[in-house]
């Protein structure tokens, strides 16, 4: 199994892992915030619904962009993962919404008794949510697959938002326990936090699927490693045009270099092929490199 072939599967893997993950987690914690009168606990597992939803694109929008090149699609499917990257961010919002309005409504409503189990309940979803993070952004990154980063960051806001569940749960037994009323609304203000870092979250993945759609440039740093790449070819004189984009899981380079006027058309053949296969060596997310070569003249 070729190295790109093991990312893909050990994605696949990862994505598979979420998407159970997210069904077991929207069914222990809507469940239990019915049966023990948990408002903060049935947020979070109506926000762990819409991961399901969330997880289930990516799967789709993974498995879609891993299809080789076609005659409709000559560059590939990469930008598939970006639109479910995209779709990722758009729950977010919603789910970040959705958490803030549940938790400013109950500061106007008579607070609900704590209950230990409920606590349980949010301290499991905590730790399993920050292995599931710590797990899926690892594989995302040695992937380089958008769509799981994307899940990855997912997770983090039910990181956040279980926390926040813990913290108010823990705040409203307190307040049980030494008769203050007060910290019965811990939950609520947790729940406003977290609301908003969610919001962060989704802007931030959003943004970034947006660029790439938008095909945006990779960075100065990313393009300056190219270049000198590009310039440890001796026929190579100067470089004309250097361009990168990410196409979802993968980048294609785009540059225009000047060589000398008196080399054959098989010289520049064999030019642009050590060029192409250096880069690609050296990046291995570099799926292609497109050359253009222009005449150089001594004295340029």
């Amino acid at each position: 199994m070729t190295t790109k072939h093991a990312h893909s599967f050990a994605s696949v893997v990862a994505i598979w892992i979420s998407l159970i993950s997210n069904i077991l987690l929207t069914v222990l914690k809507i469940t239990v915030g019915a049966l023990f009168n948990s408002p903060v606990l049935l947020a979070d597992g109506f926000h762990n619904a819409g991961d399901v939803v969330a997880s289930a694109a990516a799967l789709t929008s993974m498995r879609f962009s891993q299809r080789p090149a076609d005659d409709d699609h000559p560059y590939g499917h990469g930008k598939a993962e970006v639109i479910g990257s995209g779709l990722v961010a758009i729950i977010l919002v919603i789910a970040a919404l959705y958490i803030g309005f549940e938790a400013i409504s109950t500061f106007f409503e008579e607070p609900a008794k704590a209950s230990f189990i409920a606590l349980f309940t949010a301290i499991i979803s905590l730790v399993w949510k920050q292995t599931l993070y710590v797990y899926t952004m690892r594989v995302g990154k040695k992937a380089n697959s958008k769509g799981l980063i994307a899940t990855a960051y997912d997770h983090l806001a039910d990181v956040y938002a279980s926390l926040a569940a813990v913290i108010g749960i823990g705040l409203a037994l307190v307040g049980d326990a030494y008769d203050i009323p007060l910290l019965a609304y811990g939950d609520p203000f947790a729940g406003v936090i977290v609301s908003i870092l969610v919001l962060r979250l989704a802007i931030t993945i959003g943004k970034e699927a947006m660029d790439i759609l938008m095909e945006k440039t990779v960075s100065e740093e990313r393009l300056g490693e190219f270049e000198l790449l590009i310039l440890t070819v001796p026929e190579v004189k100067r470089i004309d045009r250097l361009r990168a984009r990410e196409h979802g899981h993968y980048v294609l380079v785009d540059l225009r270099i000047a060589i000398p006027a008196t080399l054959t058309v098989q010289d520049g053949h064999d030019i642009s092929s050590k060029i192409r296969n250096l880069i690609i060596t050296e990046h291995a997310d570099v799926d292609e490199v497109l050359i253009h070569l222009n005449p150089w003249y001594p004295g340029e």
